[in-house]
């Protein structure tokens, strides 16, 4: 595919979104976001076959990789959108990322969160002192989150649409690519697309020859349908246990990058994810939440090609209760001991 050209716009006068951008939003995020570590596992290694390179995320604050991309996005308000505030909508992540972006920068957050979702994620945005609402299966999330910005004046925050919300989250890729500068490979799960798009752009930007691969769940693939087609479809809401990739077709924007930047989309099962989440657990000794996995699962499926092969484990906000079952089940079949 072909390299996502730079702008020197950026997100403030285009729609394009360069490795300039993210590094300007690696500058807004210092000493402000954790720069997260880069964790490996000879066990991990032998399984998949290559070694490995996992930039955690799930140690972010908030805990993903959203709090990258909202706080960059909050950063660059006037002070009359601060004053007004900001609306979101999320299935969980993005939420508690606004949520304590707003409290750093003093910015009155409302979020529209999935009543069904994770009660963690619900519990963190309300403590970081969101206004959450709820919407049930089959809402119209973004219009709900759009129509209420618009009635209070606020600004509407999208998780995944937004320039500024792309280039924060491309941070997670520049700093693995700083500390570990000679991967072939880097892998993203896919949601909404603003990950990976911005990770792609910092990889290919530092290295336009590393491959990019993107990770969905098989009964959350969206994007790899869209791909498939060369158009963006649109399925029914997914039923996985990976709930931040419960995203029913990719961002106009994100796919237009992805599909420019992004080299392959795999899928992984819901059965390989939770092999991923407890091979976490027991060998890499790391919590993640099952959509923060999935790039792990398609390493350990055998499904990504490479030697040393970066992967972001994207969040570790995982119910307890849940979190339980999933180790507890494959424990039978884990392989616990040194990392």
């Amino acid at each position: 595919m072909a390299e996502y050209s730079d702008s020197s716009a950026g997100p403030a006068g285009g729609d394009r979104v360069g490795l300039a951008d993210v590094q300007k939003a690696a500058a807004t995020l210092a000493g402000i976001a954790h720069r997260t570590p880069v964790l490996t596992s000879n066990r991990l290694d032998e399984r998949g076959g290559c070694r490995v390179y996992l930039k955690a995320e799930n140690f972010q604050r908030t805990g993903s990789f959203k709090f990258r991309g909202a706080f960059n996005r909050l950063s660059a308000l006037s002070a009359e959108e601060r004053r007004r505030g900001v609306v979101a909508f999320s299935s969980g992540n993005h939420g508690q990322a606004v949520a304590l972006a707003g409290q750093l920068l003093d910015v009155p957050v409302s979020v529209f969160m999935a009543g069904d979702g994770p009660r963690v994620k619900r519990m963190a945005a309300a403590g970081y002192g969101a206004t959450v609402r709820f919407y049930g299966p089959g809402s119209d999330r973004h219009a709900l989150a759009a129509q209420a910005a618009a009635q209070q004046g606020a600004v509407f925050v999208h998780p995944y649409e937004d320039p500024l919300v792309i280039a924060g989250q491309g941070t997670a890729a520049l700093e693995l690519l700083e500390e570990v500068s000679d991967l072939d490979t880097l892998v993203v799960p896919i949601g909404g697309g603003g990950l990976i798009s911005g990770c792609a752009v910092a990889a290919k930007g530092i290295n336009p020859a590393i491959r990019v691969v993107g990770v969905e769940p098989e009964a959350g693939n969206d994007t790899y349908q869209s791909v498939a087609a060369g158009r963006r479809i649109t399925i029914d809401l997914p039923d996985t246990i990976a709930d931040g990739l419960r995203t029913t077709s990719p961002g106009e924007r994100t796919f237009d990058m992805l599909t420019q930047l992004v080299d392959e989309v795999v899928l992984v099962s819901e059965a390989e994810i939770e092999d991923a989440v407890t091979t976490l657990a027991l060998t890499a000794k790391t919590v993640t939440e099952p959509s923060g996995a999935v790039g792990v699962a398609a390493v350990l499926a055998g499904r990504v090609t490479g030697r040393r092969v970066g992967v972001i484990l994207s969040g570790g906000n995982v119910d307890p209760g849940r979190l339980a079952q999933i180790i507890t089940s494959g424990a039978e079949t884990g392989e616990p001991g040194e990392p």
